[in-house]
């Protein structure tokens, strides 16, 4: 038994993540177009077919870009709260939106996904985790501050998307206004490097076999840098920086041991 998790794409362009067992995959937001998700999961062996539901964390365009041809074009249920569909003025599909609520577990054939509220400037912000046979994966990216809830679902992953945004010190010398600055690391924006590192380093579980460092900022940011953090303090799991440009590979994640199913790329840090 395993759970096939790839990244699709993620950062401030479009975020989408894939995650599912032998018959049936969720995706987790939908932030780039029908077409080159489409693309991007031809290119790593995955099918739409098997994709059973869209869940989305908030909306905010590069979560939900390519979510109403998806939808439209595939049929396939869009689990959306109404706060977050009225705080995005999103057109609505009565046949197609699926509400849900915080920590109300929803079944989507053999696997649960498990809703939880979080911090972040949007209207109703969540995060999920995945659960298989025993094992969970979690998709903890646009938070603004580590909360109890995201500390509860991540001390149970065998594998995360966690976001790890900004470095601390080259936001601060950065150009960006400082209004934008202050947003990013106010509490209700993202997480930087350093606590994505604390919770990493005080609650990961010994069995998490990998780690995806997700959403890193163009601008304040640098992929070997978050990579060369947490590789130092791994203690056995394995570290993936997600590209804001390009598919991961597809991994296999069980308890026995990981595998990668995907073609491996030649050089990670190359798609930044």
């Amino acid at each position: 038994m395993f759970l096939s998790v790839a990244s699709l794409n993620s950062g401030s362009n479009g975020n989408c993540y894939y995650v599912g067992n032998s018959k049936e995959a969720v995706l987790i937001d939908a932030g780039i177009s029908c077409r080159e998700t489409g693309i991007r999961m031809k290119r790593l062996g995955l099918s739409m077919q098997n994709v059973k539901a869209i869940f989305i964390t908030h909306e905010h365009t590069d979560h939900i870009k390519g979510m109403d041809v998806m939808a439209h074009k595939y049929q396939v249920p869009i689990y959306i709260t109404e706060k977050t569909l009225n705080g995005g003025r999103l057109k609505r599909n009565k046949r197609l939106w699926v509400h849900f609520n915080a920590d109300e577990p929803i079944r989507i054939g053999e696997m649960i996904i498990h809703p939880f509220s979080k911090f972040h400037d949007a209207a109703d912000p969540h995060s999920f985790s995945i659960e298989y046979n025993g094992l969970r994966v979690g998709v903890f990216t646009d938070i603004g501050s580590v909360c109890e809830n995201l500390i509860a679902h991540f001390q149970q992953c065998d594998a995360a998307f966690l976001e790890a945004n900004y470095d601390e010190v080259m936001l601060e010398q950065g150009s960006y206004p400082i209004y934008l600055k202050n947003r990013i690391r106010g509490g209700h924006g993202h997480l930087s490097n350093r606590q994505a590192f604390e919770l990493f380093t005080a609650y990961k579980p010994k069995f998490m076999s990998h780690l995806f460092l997700s959403h890193l900022s163009r601008e304040n940011n640098d992929p070997t840098l978050v990579h060369d953090l947490f590789y130092k303090h791994a203690k056995g799991t394995n570290i993936v920086v997600a590209s804001r440009y390009k598919e991961t590979d597809v991994y296999r994640i069980s308890r026995s041991g990981t595998e990668v199913a995907s073609p491996p790329k030649a050089m990670q840090a190359s798609l930044f």
